[in-house]
């Protein structure tokens, strides 16, 4: 089973020092620590274990240490950054891991991306030697690229030409949407293995400085300074502790304390119940910051996070998540204004986007998503959220005949918290994404924030895609998810990632809904992955013989 809870007094990769108001990651990768065995991590190359690592360094730089506004990441090794994801690696890995692993890539580096555009936390990348692959793909997530400038250094996008697949962690849009690198030059650097160098990685945008090496800690000073003074991270802060998660797992269920997911291996079907705050959000910031990861807004993000990460890597052959919700809505919509009203302090700042980056993790899991609101649900505010990024909603129209429940019929709630703060990666709001070209429906939802919307209601402004009475709800239900059982996954997957993201493309939304598809079908592509595939002849010396047909 893989694990996504680590600690800096773990790590096997990564060294994580801070002095002051900087802090430095520097890549230092044990060879011999794999996440499996059968390959060495050679050249400061990277499996699933190394990023897991750099994700729990990332999320420990926003909520620990609130006085950090600028962060290097380097590499320990002379001459050479980061080679990439490791080859041998992905030659033995199965294809739902390859896809899965440059999904959790990708990801971490959004959280990057937001550190610098969120929370006052840039990131600046020292590469110290060569770039390849993934290691120029990390690079370009941070704010600043420096190239040490010694005639050998470069920085590389590879895989086309040498391994026959896709840069898989946003390397193609980064170049030319981020960085704006003409696409004609993006081509010729796409296509050419040996990467580039010096003046010519300057001149191309394709690095931001070139550094002697006896320059390399002045130039270094010197940027980390300047980020540090624009910044807004309190000095002064106090960081709250990212203690370990309290978290039970059997072989069908997942269980803690604010969450449990039922696993159901014949439908393939695994049943998140979130549930509501038992009790009423602290009076002021500083009963916010003495609950820290109790506060249940930062509570439920990170077991939602943690959940979600071991489902798509362990439950491969779960195809479906059911949402329910438990609890008094009123609490939820209570948390949700304290976090709207102390939304200038860092630390809620940061909760909130936390909640948004693990909504996104919904959004873009190759999962079928059905949301169901019965009697005792809370699908209010930032919980109703996991009803609107559902593929398909169910709210039953009254009660259970013979539930044996004083529950009042179900009813959803919007609160501001639908409306901007929670964000998918096209930058629209999920009300917003679904109704995408119609203000009028858009406008009308928002006019009842605040109002409790019965399952009538709730059908007549679009909010769910079927109401049902107690006496179709089992068999609709029951339906959805068998048919959904006996649907391609493959196809399941295509489909739902062209439905969920319409609007603007952004870069995020671009390597989720495209780069995330065209990867998937390349990494079972012969060319690829066949017996005489880029992939598998890598090292070998050999040639890879491709089928010549453009498709």
């Amino acid at each position: 089973m893989i694990a996504f809870e680590t600690h800096p007094e773990r790590y096997r990769h990564w060294q994580l020092s801070i002095d002051g108001r900087v802090a430095t990651l520097t890549l230092d990768v044990d060879e011999a620590g794999g996440l499996a065995p059968g390959y060495e991590l050679k050249l400061n190359s990277y499996d699933l274990g190394v990023d897991i690592e750099l994700y729990d360094a990332i999320q420990r730089l926003r909520f620990e240490h609130p006085e950090v506004a600028a962060v290097v990441v380097t590499s320990a090794m002379e001459r050479v950054f980061c080679a990439g994801a490791n080859i041998p690696m992905l030659k033995g890995s199965s294809h739902d891991h390859k896809v899965n692993f440059c999904k959790f890539t990708n990801e971490t580096r959004n959280a990057i991306e937001d550190a610098s555009a969120n929370s006052g936390q840039a990131y600046i990348c020292m590469i110290n030697g060569t770039a390849a692959g993934g290691g120029y793909e990390l690079a370009l997530a941070c704010d600043e690229i420096l190239l040490i400038d010694d005639g050998s250094s470069a920085v590389s996008l590879p895989e086309v030409p040498l391994l026959a697949v896709l840069p898989g962690t946003g390397g193609l849009t980064r170049v030319v949407d981020k960085r704006h690198v003409r696409r004609d030059r993006a081509d010729f650097f796409c296509t050419t293995g040996e990467g580039l160098r010096g003046k010519r990685a300057l001149e191309w945008k394709l690095v931001d400085a070139l550094v002697p090496r006896s320059k390399l800690d002045e130039t270094v000073g010197t940027r980390t300074a300047a980020r540090v003074e624009t910044s807004d991270r309190p000095a002064d802060g106090q960081g709250i502790e990212l203690t370990p998660l309290t978290r039970e797992i059997s072989d069908t269920e997942l269980a803690y304390p604010n969450l449990t997911i039922t696993l159901d291996r014949d439908a393939r079907t695994a049943t998140f119940t979130v549930r509501a705050p038992a009790d009423a959000p602290p009076a002021d910031l500083a009963g916010i910051h003495a609950l820290g990861v109790d506060f249940w807004p930062l509570a439920v993000a990170r077991e939602l996070d943690d959940a979600i990460l071991h489902l798509r890597f362990n439950e491969t052959e779960i195809g479906t998540w059911v949402f329910r919700t438990e609890g008094d809505g009123e609490l939820v919509a209570a948390h949700d204004a304290t976090l709207l009203e102390h939304g200038d302090n860092w630390l809620v700042r940061e909760i909130t986007l936390y909640l948004r980056r693990t909504l996104k993790r919904i959004d873009v899991s190759a999962r079928s998503l059905l949301a169901l609101i019965e009697p005792g649900s809370c699908f209010t505010g930032t919980l109703l959220e996991l009803a609107l990024a559902a593929d398909r909603s169910y709210m039953l129209d009254g009660n259970f005949e013979d539930a044996g429940s004083n529950n009042p019929p179900a009813t959803i709630r919007a609160t501001a918290m639908n409306f901007g703060p929670l964000d998918m990666c096209t930058g629209l709001t999920r009300l917003q994404s679904r109704f995408y070209g119609d203000d009028d429906a858009l406008a009308a939802v928002e006019a009842e924030a605040g109002n409790d919307l019965d399952a009538a209601d709730a059908e007549e402004h679009g909010l769910v895609t079927f109401a049902p009475d107690d006496i179709d709800w089992e068999d609709e239900v029951r339906l959805a998810i068998e048919a959904r059982a006996a649907f391609s996954p493959d196809a399941l997957t295509g489909m739902e990632a062209s439905l969920r993201f319409p609007g603007p493309e952004t870069i995020e939304s671009k390597i989720f809904a495209r780069l995330s598809a065209w990867q998937n079908w390349i990494f079972q592509r012969p060319n690829a992955v066949g017996d005489g595939g880029a992939l598998e002849l890598f090292g070998t010396g050999k040639q890879p013989e491709f089928d010549r047909r453009r498709v």
